[in-house]
């Protein structure tokens, strides 16, 4: 079949609401046209994230009545960890609320003022992690990367040039770590190939500097691996994952993608000074050792969902739907990013919208629209995001890709729920020069986005 069956059945159903548009457009009005501050009873399909919002298994159901809530040394714990240790094959696991948590406690151990950190691409909150400690975040990522049109099996992949080049240009001391991100979130959910990671961390290794990855949808990688990179369309997920994290030092990891829970992740390294200067942070700021702001049934959780995410046939359909909602659109002539990645499909609202420019915001305007036609909610990846202000000139920077990115949530909806939402965007677009720029009103100094009120030109 070019698109799998599901392969689960569903127990346990949740209605879905519904509004009318009049509904829709007085609460887009209150929410200040950001689709943060819209109530999700008021969502009829909700594609804003994939983190946090899977559907667990009954054996995860199963695992939370097991929950040993013990302060310290809780069984479930120790079942976290030799899961954690088995798949990544790193020595020390910290566990830690959320995945954001985690890169705080590298970053602000890691990085200080006059640092700077490359990446292929940072999401939001590492970006923000890094800049909160006085560190510059440097995207790598290969040029294919940048250009939505273009087909390429592993548009996440750094470049190693621009990597080389920029350790060169401000020294390998002001260079603490690098972070490759797998996949790569803002490019588009691409994969990277293990040619690359082997690559990068040979070049790294030159220099004395550590990699580190963010694996929050690691297993979908590495199907990607199984799929395109020639040598590994016979080897089982789990091998593909354990040669993929020996070339780290080290990793973060948000469990709400990969690990299909809602709360929880962990910071892995092999350094063990660094493990002791985080675990003191962490005690502070999370918890003891072995709970790190989670409880125990959560813990218990992430250990099952870490080997029910290797599941081939899961992954296998799992990476379809996607791919079923983009072939929808592509075949509409809606614009999206290629290859359809992973995890969500990326909507170029650049070529959907070229009559907006990126200073009022097409990707929000795009994402508005999308709420207001369907009751759809995605998210702006694009001008609002990682718009900013250059520290040197005060001009105005807009990100190269503007996308409104659709996150399928994992074991969530059916194909059904797919055409929905592709009809809805085809509709959009037939009446796409209609559509208006927006202006903010408010915005936070930090991660924008979130909380930023805008209006309607």
């Amino acid at each position: 079949m070019e698109y799998p069956m599901e392969p689960y059945k569903i127990k346990v159903v949740e209605a879905i609401p519904q509004t009318t548009r009049e509904d829709r457009r007085r609460i887009l009005d209150e929410a200040g046209y950001n689709i943060f501050n819209v109530p999700a009873e008021k969502v009829t399909i909700d594609l804003l994230t994939d983190s946090g919002t899977s559907a667990m298994s009954d054996n995860q159901w199963a695992g939370l009545m097991i929950g040993d809530e013990s302060y310290a040394g809780s069984r479930n714990y120790y079942h976290f960890e030799n899961t954690v240790r088995d798949i990544f094959g790193f020595r020390y696991v910290i566990p830690a609320h959320q995945g954001r948590v985690a890169e705080n406690l590298l970053f602000s151990t890691k990085v200080k003022k006059g640092d700077y950190v490359p990446n292929n691409i940072h999401f939001d909150t590492t970006r923000a992690n890094v800049e909160h400690n006085l560190g510059t975040a440097v995207d790598c990522v290969i040029d294919a990367g940048l250009h939505p049109r273009e087909e390429h099996p592993f548009k996440g992949n750094m470049d190693l040039k621009k990597l080389e080049g920029l350790i060169q240009r401000v020294g390998k001391e002001r260079v603490p770590l690098c972070i490759m991100t797998i996949t790569n979130n803002s490019g588009g959910g691409q994969p990277v190939s293990i040619e690359n990671i082997r690559a990068t961390k040979a070049l790294l290794d030159k220099y004395g500097i550590p990699l580190y990855f963010d694996a929050c949808r690691f297993a979908e990688n590495c199907y990607f691996i199984k799929q395109r990179e020639a040598g590994y369309e016979d080897r089982d997920l789990l091998s593909i994952a354990k040669e993929v994290f020996s070339y780290g030092d080290g990793c973060t990891m948000s469990a709400k993608k990969d690990g299909l829970v809602n709360i929880g992740g962990f910071l892995c390294t092999n350094d063990s000074e660094l493990a002791e200067q985080i675990t003191n942070l962490l005690i502070l700021v999370e918890g003891f050792p072995t709970y790190g702001g989670m409880a125990g049934r959560d813990l218990e959780a992430v250990a099952r969902g870490l080997e029910e995410v290797l599941n081939e046939p899961y992954l296998e359909f799992r990476v379809s739907q996607v791919r079923f909602l983009g072939d929808l659109l592509d075949a509409s002539g809606v614009p999206i990013l290629k290859p359809v990645g992973g995890h969500a499909v990326y909507l170029d609202a650049r070529e959907f919208l070229p009559h907006i420019p990126q200073s009022r915001f097409p990707g929000q305007a795009l994402t508005c629209e999308l709420y207001l036609e369907g009751g759809i909610r995605g998210v702006e990846i694009g001008s609002l995001m990682f718009g900013h202000k250059d520290p040197e000139t005060g001009e105005e920077r807009y990100p190269e890709l503007e996308m409104v990115r659709l996150a399928v949530p994992r074991r969530v909806y059916t194909t059904t729920h797919m055409q929905f939402v592709a009809e809805a965007i085809g509709r959009i677009y037939e009446r796409r020069e209609s559509i208006r720029g927006l202006e903010l009103t408010y915005e936070a100094p930090v991660l924008r986005h979130f909380t930023a009120r805008l209006r309607p030109l």
